[in-house]
């Protein structure tokens, strides 16, 4: 379940950027945020979170320079909640969720890096504060192992 991720930190040569996008208030499309704010920075990862406004931080980002940008955020995969998946921005559907001033799909154009999206199943997206237990479950388990490869990297 978590080979992608483990094939994704491999790359000790490789800057990673974590991006954390979603909406506090609204139980689990916050799951980005709560990822990125718990993923602990190494000389080659590090995280943002840029909550709804993406798009206000693409000069950021760019100014980063990191070899691979990951964006993290709840989406409908289809699947059981808490189900995550890493995937190409390319194979992302073009849509503007109301979480969202601008597509994912559409972000591909401002960065000349590669732009992966780690998506994870909600179970609700609701008007709350708290995520729902299986997609925090997951969401910790995933800091857990990012937190956990990012150690056996540096060695």
């Amino acid at each position: 379940m978590f080979s992608d991720l483990d094939n994704l930190l491999s790359q000790r040569d490789k800057k990673i950027l974590f991006v954390g996008i979603g909406n506090l208030l609204k139980s689990d499309d916050g799951v980005g945020v709560y990822i990125s704010r718990k993923i602990k920075s190494k000389v080659n990862i590090s995280s943002l979170s840029v909550e709804v406004s993406v798009e206000n931080y693409i000069g950021k980002i760019n100014s980063l320079n990191p070899d691979l940008l990951v964006l993290i955020d709840c989406m409908d995969l289809n699947s059981s909640p808490g189900t995550f998946k890493l995937f190409s921005l390319s194979e992302t559907q073009d849509l503007t969720f109301n979480t969202h001033n601008i597509s994912l799909k559409s972000l591909s154009s401002f960065f000349s890096m590669p732009v992966l999206v780690l998506g994870i199943q909600p179970e609700k997206i609701g008007f709350g504060e708290n995520i729902s237990y299986l997609v925090k479950s997951i969401a910790d388990k995933i800091i857990k192992h990012i937190n956990k490869l990012e150690v056996q990297n540096g060695r």
